[in-house]
């Protein structure tokens, strides 16, 4: 048969053997490339940082409700300085957006926004007060003050391609889920699977209690079959790892704590891009 006519003395043993030589290293390459994807069945990643980014400053926003009522502008500094002050004390009574206390999310806010506005000097009268507040609660509860990476809708949906879990971990309140991540193309169900928000959940990052609600919630995955992306050492790569997980950073802003991350044996990218090139080609280190 004609079909076999190489066999009649064209194909040599040694050529046979460099064939099944290329043949074999293909198919090691092939389940190689597969090991390495069929490692993981859970990816969670956390927001702020690494998927979203805070557009402009927050003096802008606060400028802005104040212009929108005929008021000056707040002064940057003292208001950002102002902010991070009352932010840290109410966090600190009043944790995850005051959910043991019961406390509704828009008089949380409104309590840090009050604050944040006298620290920086500027006690206005309830009724003023009131028409700021609403401008900024609902600017905060929509896409305006945020940008997406664009290598964040990419990275995820490529991972839920290869029928990779996609979980959100954020210390964040519920608006994020609803509203915040929809409004900038971040959808459950196309982009990410499943949420676990500090808000909602009465703990915050850097409790490990956030990883291990992330696992169950994702079927009682096992940890080593689970990684962990996000941009801090103490909230994300630490808590994540002592729990049993795979971990890595994103260092999108050159930090200069990025040294010190890869010297104590952290993996550190630049971007979600390049965490889709290590995880298309390399093993996860244990």
């Amino acid at each position: 048969m004609q079909g076999f006519s190489i066999y009649q003395g064209s194909l040599t043993f040694e050529s046979l053997c460099f064939c099944l030589l290329i043949v074999a290293s293909a198919f090691y390459c092939i389940l190689f490339e597969m090991s390495m994807l069929t490692k993981l069945r859970l990816i969670t990643v956390d927001v702020t940082g690494t998927l979203i980014a805070y557009k402009g400053e927050l003096g802008d926003y606060y400028c802005m409700a104040a212009k929108s009522i005929g008021l000056p502008c707040p002064d940057y500094k003292r208001v950002h300085e102002g902010f991070k002050l009352a932010y840290t004390d109410m966090a600190r009574k009043h944790p995850c957006f005051g959910f043991a206390d019961k406390i509704p999310n828009i008089v949380w806010w409104k309590t840090c926004v009050r604050d944040s506005f006298v620290r920086a000097g500027y006690d206005y009268d309830e009724e003023t007060f009131e028409k700021v507040f609403k401008r900024i609660y609902a600017t905060f509860g929509s896409s305006a003050p945020y940008t997406i990476f664009p290598d964040s809708q990419p990275f995820l949906r490529w991972l839920r391609g290869k029928g990779i879990i996609v979980g959100i971990v954020s210390n964040a309140e519920y608006r994020y889920q609803d509203v915040i991540l929809p409004a900038l193309g971040l959808h459950q169900g196309s982009e990410w699977d499943f949420g676990v928000f500090s808000g909602l959940e009465g703990v915050e990052k850097p409790d490990p209690r956030m990883y291990q609600i992330a696992l169950e919630r994702a079927g009682n995955i096992a940890p080593e079959e689970a990684l962990h992306i996000g941009d801090s050492m103490r909230k994300d790569y630490l808590p994540a790892k002592s729990v049993g997980m795979h971990a890595l950073l994103l260092d999108r802003f050159k930090t200069p704590d990025a040294e010190t991350w890869r010297k104590s044996g952290a993996t550190v990218l630049h971007n979600l891009a390049a965490v889709q090139d290590l995880l298309s080609s390399q093993p996860l280190a244990s």
